[in-house]
């Protein structure tokens, strides 16, 4: 990876909007303007790209202390400079559990080691994922990390005293819990979502209520309690209508959106191909137009990937056998083009909100989500609109495979990632980096 040079890039449509010219220098925008020039400065030719704030991904497996089969901090920020991401926050369930300061700590550190990203550890809730008695909160919020984002992810909080301890908990230092909703009991043995797929395919259903039952309790918890709630991978209509209605009696509660939950629905079952095994799993199609609704108007808050890698063993295998989850970092902007910009739902300046400045908002990081403008951060993507293309392979760039947009149409390319000023992938291409 380049060393922080002087960039000078040329007619860039910031947000989707006026076209300009940007000079970054020093790790920051210097100068936003037009024919601009600068002595011994990069030229990029961006014209016909979209400028936009360096995407935060609040909802990202980076499987390290652990699972680095699957993933490292390494490969995954790497994916994450192909995909426009300049800033990621790590969930928790590694091996160790993020669930003290040491292993939160280590992660910061090997995310500023590999430079594609930053890297913001989430911690977990409770002691090893295992919802009986809670973390040490405390201590990984006052850690170097400054971690600020808790969940059991991969696990619901179901206890109401553990869920409500935490919400008072994190109030003391303007914290969030990040809730994964799903009632354990209404999903035992659950494969696919319920419905008239699963009837007809003889799959145990997992109901759209053992979500949205998580949900209702939780947002009355964070009233009650006065405190913070981020909703997880949020799935169903029902949901949505939730959320809704909880914001509008003023609960302070933010939900996400995974890009698989805007575009797939449960049909793509019916091959019994298990990367579209995730958890949430697929829902309805009357779903997908819901979520997409939410999402528009500002319901849902951002878009996160839930990007969750696997070894193809994990994969090749029976459908009841197989791991949950998707790779999502490399496809995620391409995605949310495709089912919110091309079909009108929202425009680039939305896409900004909900993929960079809302979810640093409610992450609480600084340095990221910021305006494209003088004196802020140079974290930036480049986008190019204009082509469509198959996903391939060759558009993975972490450890594992498990894309579920192998062989799919889809719009546009990332073309240029800046971090903290420097190139970490330059006319689509990753910038290499020293050892890396």
């Amino acid at each position: 990876m380049t060393e922080s040079t002087s960039l000078l890039i040329r007619g860039a449509a910031i947000e989707g909007g006026e076209t300009a010219d940007i000079l970054v220098e020093d790790g920051r925008i210097a100068e936003v303007g037009t024919g601009l020039s600068r002595a011994g400065a990069r030229i990029i030719d961006a014209a016909g790209l979209i400028a936009l704030p360096g995407l935060v991904d609040l909802h990202t497996h980076l499987r390290e202390p652990g699972y680095e089969a699957s993933e490292t901090i390494l490969t995954g920020t790497r994916a994450a400079a192909a995909g426009g991401f300049t800033a990621v926050f790590a969930m928790p369930n590694t091996s160790p559990v993020a669930d003290v300061a040491g292993v939160v700590e280590q992660e910061l550190a090997l995310g500023e080691a590999a430079g594609y990203a930053t890297v913001q550890p989430i911690g977990a809730v409770t002691v090893g994922q295992k919802g009986e008695r809670l973390a040490e909160l405390g201590a990984m919020a006052d850690s170097r990390a400054r971690v600020r984002v808790f969940s059991d992810d991969g696990f619901c909080v179901w206890d109401p005293l553990i869920m409500r301890r935490a919400l008072e908990y994190v109030k003391a230092f303007d914290g969030v819990v990040a809730q994964h909703a799903q009632d354990p009991r209404l999903t035992e043995g659950a494969q696919m979502n319920e419905g008239v797929v699963s009837a007809e395919l003889g799959l145990a259903g997992w109901p759209a209520v053992a979500e949205e039952s998580i949900i209702a309790r939780d947002v009355l918890l964070a009233e009650h309690v006065g405190s913070r709630l981020h909703v997880c991978h949020l799935s169903t209509a029902g949901s949505v209508d939730i959320i809704r209605w909880a914001k509008k009696r003023g609960i302070d509660v933010t939900a996400e959106v995974t890009p698989h939950h805007l575009l797939l629905t449960d049909e793509l079952v019916r091959g019994y191909d298990a990367r579209f095994k995730v958890n949430p799993p697929l829902r309805r199609e009357e779903d997908v137009l819901a979520v997409r609704e939410g999402l528009a108007d500002g319901t849902i808050d951002i878009v996160a990937t839930d990007h969750a890698p696997h070894p193809a063993e994990s994969k090749s295998c029976e459908w009841a056998a197989a791991a949950n989850g998707m790779v999502g970092l490399e496809s995620a902007l391409r995605v949310v083009h495709e089912a919110m910009v091309v079909t009108g739902l929202i425009g680039w300046q939305d896409v900004a909100r909900v993929l960079s400045k809302a979810p640093a908002r409610i992450g609480r990081l600084a340095g990221h989500g910021t305006p494209i403008a003088a004196g802020e951060p140079a974290e930036i993507a480049l986008y190019d609109p204009r082509p469509s293309a198959p996903f391939g392979a060759a558009d993975l760039r972490g450890r594992s495979a498990n894309s579920p947009y192998l062989g799919r149409e889809l719009p546009g390319r990332v073309m240029w990632t800046i971090h903290r000023g420097s190139l970490t992938l330059a006319d689509g291409e990753l910038v290499e980096r020293e050892g890396a």
